[in-house]
């Protein structure tokens, strides 16, 4: 078990039943999973593969391109084309990024730009500077061009209470 699983799971909601009033536990608040996205605004296939290579790198896992919905003549883009790629971790993978997250992108002197949260179920930021991460500062001729990274956490809450809780524990806000 990871240690923020079992930070999560033991010591989390011991703190929740404490400073909140609950009737079941199924109530509690849950961390359900982690969208990590690059929107490329352009066509170009060599940003799309390396924001891809770039997610592969950072979450072990593979992405998805994101296709458009309708189509923009102002971009030039048709319905269908890939413009950008996701990754959506869950379970233990989750915690691992969130690992990485606090110790490469979340240290003293790095903070990323936070967005607020538009609604009780997630909570997005974006990290601008990409090469928080080693692995991308290492090979930076092929990360070079990057678009920023939205990190999305999505959880099940009902109070806002509760959700700076969430992020004051976590260390996030």
């Amino acid at each position: 078990m990871h240690f923020l699983e079992y930070f999560y799971l033991k010591i989390f909601k011991y703190d929740l039943l404490n400073k909140f009033k609950y009737n079941k536990l199924k109530n509690l608040p849950k961390l359900k999973k982690i969208v990590l996205n690059f929107n490329c605004k352009s066509l170009k296939l060599k940003i799309l593969s390396s924001s891809l290579l770039a997610l592969k790198i950072i979450t072990s896992k593979k992405g998805k391109l994101t296709l458009t919905k309708k189509p923009n003549i102002l971009m030039k883009i048709r319905k269908g084309n890939p413009v950008g790629c996701k990754v959506v971790l869950r379970k233990h993978e989750m915690f691992n990024f969130l690992e990485r997250l606090f110790v490469e992108a979340f240290s003293e002197t790095r903070y990323p730009h936070l967005k607020s949260a538009t609604n009780k179920k997630l909570f997005s930021f974006q990290i601008n500077n990409t090469f928080y991460f080693q692995e991308l500062e290492k090979n930076y001729y092929l990360f070079n061009n990057l678009p920023k990274l939205e990190v999305t956490i999505v959880y099940e809450s009902f109070l806002k209470k509760e959700i700076k809780f969430f992020l004051a524990s976590f260390k996030i806000n």
